[in-house]
């Protein structure tokens, strides 16, 4: 009943895809259970050195046969002047005195090498890959595609998505606003692209020819059926699996998730210098009010990241960056195999019922 196009491309049995949240939440056991159950697992590989990308492929490899994907991040040239970044150097300092660590510490904001990250993905001929904050080169879709690996790309307004189409992108994320973790916007500005789930899948669909992934507040299987009855060939869904068994995200970030409510979340470049929806946090509300420059992505995510680290060790939630969508009082602490269960029991029960006659 939910098989499609898209899936039986993919080769998966339901059309759902668990979102690749970089940082930590997306091990291997999570990418492998929810391949095993029947949908797509992805791994968030953009933080990761080739080295350790290779292994986390292996590993997920030893846990599942089933296809499953890694995503990357289209890279971004980020120049910061020294004043903005001693500023902001001076103004976390406070930060590490309270957790204990050193100030002024060493900066480093060079990004893995993109171009030997798609080349340790080709070499394990990864079944699917998909890009953020852009559109990856024409080279790169190209020889992915060449090798049989289906290329997506994440869009959060129409124009993104056609522009996406036009590169030779196989299938669009098409990212609402109520999606946690950081926007894909690549236009436009952040302000300008936060368009509602609802609002965009059937707009993008009406403008490409290939496949649309829902993605964003979508949590069981009332958000499936409705993505597909917008047009959408699959849903991607990551806050759902944010709490689950096999999630890495801290435990801490974990009981975040799920005590927060649907109003607990803002758009905040404070961890990262890149818009991204998570968990209000103090240290999220007082960055939201610094007075000077916020550093661009990827020096902001360096400059916070020991003070994010420190946090995570002291079991401190307010330093840390708890990403999350707006679907949080739909999230459980379940395993990734019954989330899918469970999603796809409802969606099969909402579909059923809607053909049903009265007598």
């Amino acid at each position: 009943m939910f098989e499609n196009d898209f899936t039986r491309r993919l080769k998966i049995q339901f059309p759902i895809i668990q979102a690749p949240m970089a940082g930590g939440p997306t091990t291997p056991e999570l990418v492998a259970e929810v391949s095993n159950a029947g949908g797509l697992g992805s791994l968030g590989a953009a933080y990761l050195t080739p080295e350790k990308l290779r292994s986390t492929i292996q590993e997920v490899r030893q846990l599942t046969e089933q296809p499953f994907g890694v995503n990357l991040f289209v890279p971004e040239e980020a120049a910061e002047s020294q004043a903005i970044i001693k500023e902001m150097t001076s103004h976390l300092n406070k930060y590490r005195v309270e957790l204990g660590v050193k100030e002024n510490p060493p900066i480093d904001s060079t990004p893995e090498s993109f171009e030997q990250q798609i080349q340790v993905l080709l070499e394990e001929r990864v079944p699917v890959v998909s890009f953020t904050f852009g559109i990856p080169p024409k080279d790169v879709i190209e020889v992915l595609k060449s090798q049989g690996i289906m290329v997506i790309g994440t869009a959060t307004t129409v124009e993104e998505a056609k522009l996406l189409e036009l590169a030779g992108v196989e299938a669009i994320v098409a990212q609402g606003s109520e999606a946690g973790g950081h926007r894909g916007t690549f236009l436009k500005s952040n302000t300008d692209s936060l368009v509602g789930t609802i609002a965009l899948v059937p707009q993008i669909v009406d403008q490409v020819s290939i496949p649309v992934i829902a993605s964003g507040g979508i949590m069981d299987g009332r958000g499936l059926v409705a993505s597909l009855s917008l047009g959408a060939a699959a849903v991607q869904m990551g806050t759902a699996f944010l709490a689950s068994m096999e999630s890495g995200a801290h435990n801490v970030y974990k009981k975040a998730i799920l005590t927060a409510n649907e109003d607990s979340t803002v758009v905040t470049r404070a961890y990262s210098g890149k818009p991204a929806r998570g968990i209000k946090t103090t240290f999220i509300e007082e960055i939201d009010q610094y007075a000077g420059t916020i550093p661009a992505f990827p020096i902001q995510n360096a400059m916070t990241r020991d003070i994010r680290q420190a946090a995570a060790k002291t079991n401190n939630p307010e330093y840390m960056s708890l990403w999350a969508g707006q679907g949080l009082r739909l999230a459980t602490d379940h395993p990734a195999a019954a989330i899918i269960q469970q999603t796809m029991s409802q969606a099969q029960v909402l579909v059923e019922s809607r053909f049903q006659t009265k007598d």
